[in-house]
């Protein structure tokens, strides 16, 4: 019962402050440039410097009756933590709102030739805080709605992946900078805060992918298990193979390492037997003993 509200107080937590985080970056680098970085939120800014309509506002007035429709036609796909996050948002950027107030569209004409400069770090940091706050929201197992629902109904319907739909539908909305404010490098940079938050949220969500996994098939198994297990401090798996051609065994060594332990044990293999096979593959995510504790991650993903 214990472990239980603690999971929950740090998944309301995570979702808080990402969503605060997400409101804090519309506000002060997104909404100000006149970027659209898709998203319900990405039409309500290109509302707000239109007509003058309040973003959050535009935003909550399409996000609810996406949340309706998601429910139709997708089912109970979402949890009260996504409803919350629909509530906390457009709160989170009334409050800032009131008190860093309602940015007007920076036009380029005005900051000469400093404009595109200033556009360039918006949009990069733009995306390194919005990454941060989808990415602890994400952890909290929630969305934050709007297009989201939109990527997964085409996904039901058309049967392509939830990730080329989500950039159909992200790539759509940015391309309404255009149509709004006549500039066709505006979807430019929100292409840009699109890519760098894409990258953000997977640091958030899967760590810096420090750790490789190496497979060696070698005749010196022996030798390298030594080297593994006692200089190394590492485990490892021993996998007996057969050649396909000759028909020969071959011993597999699986290992996962840290990058610069990679380097070192394929200089090992060099040296122990140079007409060895090493597969060295990136790993998203490592967990186990040495690594990552299995449990911890399992409590707020």
């Amino acid at each position: 019962m214990k472990d239980s509200v603690k999971t929950k107080v740090k998944e309301y937590s995570l979702l808080v402050l990402g969503n605060f985080i997400f409101a804090l970056g519309a506000v002060m680098l997104v909404e100000p440039y006149g970027f659209a970085p898709g998203g319900t939120y990405g039409l309500g800014m290109v509302a707000h410097h239109l007509w003058g309509f309040e973003t959050e506002l535009v935003a909550v007035c399409m996000d609810i009756p996406l949340l309706i429709i998601g429910f139709i036609l997708l089912g109970n796909r979402f949890g009260i933590k996504t409803i919350v996050s629909t509530i906390l948002l457009p709160l989170f950027m009334q409050l800032i709102h009131r008190v860093y107030g309602y940015a007007s569209l920076i036009e380029p004409e005005i900051m000469e030739m400093t404009a595109y400069q200033h556009q360039i770090i918006a949009a990069l940091f733009g995306g390194v805080i919005y990454g941060v706050g989808l990415g602890l929201v994400y952890r909290s197992h929630a969305t934050t709605g709007g297009s989201d629902i939109i990527a997964m109904i085409l996904r039901k319907y058309t049967k392509i992946s939830m990730g080329t739909a989500t950039v159909i539908v992200d790539g759509l909305i940015t391309l309404t900078t255009v149509v709004a404010f006549g500039d066709w490098k505006l979807p430019m940079y929100s292409w840009i805060i699109i890519f760098v938050d894409s990258w953000m949220i997977d640091f958030i969500l899967e760590g810096p992918k420090r750790a490789k996994t190496m497979m060696i098939i070698t005749s010196k198994a022996d030798e390298l298990r030594d080297y593994i297990l006692n200089d190394m401090g590492r485990g490892a798996t021993l996998i007996p193979g057969k050649g396909m051609y000759s028909g020969a065994g071959r011993d597999i060594i699986y290992v996962v390492v840290e990058r610069r332990e990679m380097i070192e044990l394929r200089e090992k293999v060099a040296k122990l037997d140079p007409a060895a096979f090493v597969n060295v593959i990136d790993s998203a995510e490592i967990l186990g003993e040495g690594f990552q504790n299995l449990k911890e991650s399992s409590e707020v993903l």
